[in-house]
């Protein structure tokens, strides 16, 4: 008799194990989870407000159409608080990114008796709960006079007060996270261009900077987000209407004595398509800053 035999190259399967089985259950029911309150959101949004309040929002839609979006749209000004979110975010992290970066190249270039300390000064504010210092910084905010900056001269109401408050509360994270990353770059590079005679502000600039790219697009990606999705201090340190970023002027789709859910849902997912498109622009570079350095060889 003749005994069978395996091809060559087949691939024999492996089986498939119960603990395995259950990891990938368990990712399955973890990413429904996740994505169940977008998706509501999504299937209320389509749904006139006339149909939900009298077949309830567990049934079976009549009709789906996007004219929630519109009226969203229109009637909560989203162009004008667009706006005044692009004030507020772009140069909070233009001004995050260039002060902690600079933190970052001191700490890790230099070597002096508080290096550490001061890399964990820095970190360490990010530990404070912001609620801690709402009343302390209103009235600091409400005393600090700017002239010729602001209309009203105070740092309360105003851009400028959110962007301070965004680059102050962000900048020890992102020192921390740069600090690491420039530690793992050559400090041949820096003391070959110190003996070239070329400046602290020189190797900063034109050679640290530059091999920062990829942690400084993760850090780009991470703080638009972070900063576009503040609802927090736009409450607390913004009064006027017209100057709230997008997150806080949702506010306007929600009357005195009625509200419309799916309306509501409507302009919520409509201010989310900004920081997707952020996302999904800058992935590589952010899934590149998150990796690099991970394998050393």
């Amino acid at each position: 008799m003749s005994t069978p035999t395996v091809a060559l190259g087949a691939k024999q399967r492996t089986p498939l194990r119960p603990a395995r089985v259950l990891l990938h259950v368990f990712l399955v029911v973890t990413a429904l989870a996740w994505l169940a309150p977008l998706l509501w959101a999504v299937f209320a949004a389509l749904r006139p407000y006339s149909e939900t309040s009298a077949k309830g929002y567990v049934s079976w839609p009549d009709k789906l159409s996007f004219e929630n979006f519109t009226n969203a749209f229109e009637q909560s000004d989203m162009l004008h608080y667009f706006g005044n979110t692009l004030i507020i975010a772009v140069p909070a992290v233009l001004l995050t990114l260039l002060l902690s970066s600079m933190v970052a190249f001191y700490v890790s270039r230099f070597d002096f008796r508080f290096n550490i300390a001061l890399l964990l000064v820095f970190t360490a504010g990010n530990l404070l709960p912001q609620q801690v210092i709402i009343t302390p910084l209103y009235r600091m905010y409400l005393l600090i006079d700017l002239p010729g900056i602001t209309v009203s001269g105070k740092l309360y109401d105003s851009a400028l007060g959110l962007v301070l408050i965004h680059v102050a509360f962000q900048s020890g994270f992102c020192a921390f996270v740069l600090s690491n990353y420039m530690r793992m770059l050559p400090h041949e590079l820096t003391e070959a261009a110190l003996v070239d005679g070329a400046s602290v502000w020189r190797m900063y600039w034109q050679i640290v900077l530059p091999l920062c790219k990829p942690a400084m697009a993760a850090l780009a990606t991470l703080l638009s987000i972070w900063i576009y999705n503040d609802f927090f201090w736009a409450i607390v340190l913004i009064s006027t209407g017209d100057n709230m970023p997008i997150t806080s002027a949702l506010n306007n789709l929600s009357g005195q004595y009625f509200t419309d859910p799916n309306l509501v849902a409507a302009g919520a997912l409509l201010t989310a398509i900004p920081t997707l498109i952020v996302y999904f622009v800058l992935q590589r570079q952010f899934v590149s800053g998150l990796t690099l350095g991970a394998n050393k060889g």
